[in-house]
């Protein structure tokens, strides 16, 4: 999975959701991964972001990156791959 930009989505990157920063807590593809075999099952894939001053928690379908202008990539801080 991609953000807008290009750069591929990693778990603890540090992003701009909706202009307010926050983190990418899950890169949801593996079903046979079971923290995130619910979301791929449910919803085909996705990311799943922490954004504790506005939202909480939000999670956006794989299908629907390619679109979502909300979502800005700013730094892999502590990220690791899916």
């Amino acid at each position: 999975m991609k953000y807008r930009s290009g750069e591929e989505i990693w778990n603890g990157d540090c992003v701009l959701f909706h202009g307010t920063p926050a983190e990418i807590e899950l890169v949801a593809s593996n079903e046979a991964d079971p923290e995130q075999a619910w979301y791929v099952q449910e919803f085909g894939g996705g990311v799943l972001i922490k954004e504790p001053m506005v939202s909480g928690r939000t999670f956006i379908r794989e299908e629907s990156l390619p679109d979502y202008e909300d979502l800005e990539f700013v730094s892999r801080s502590g990220s690791t791959q899916p």
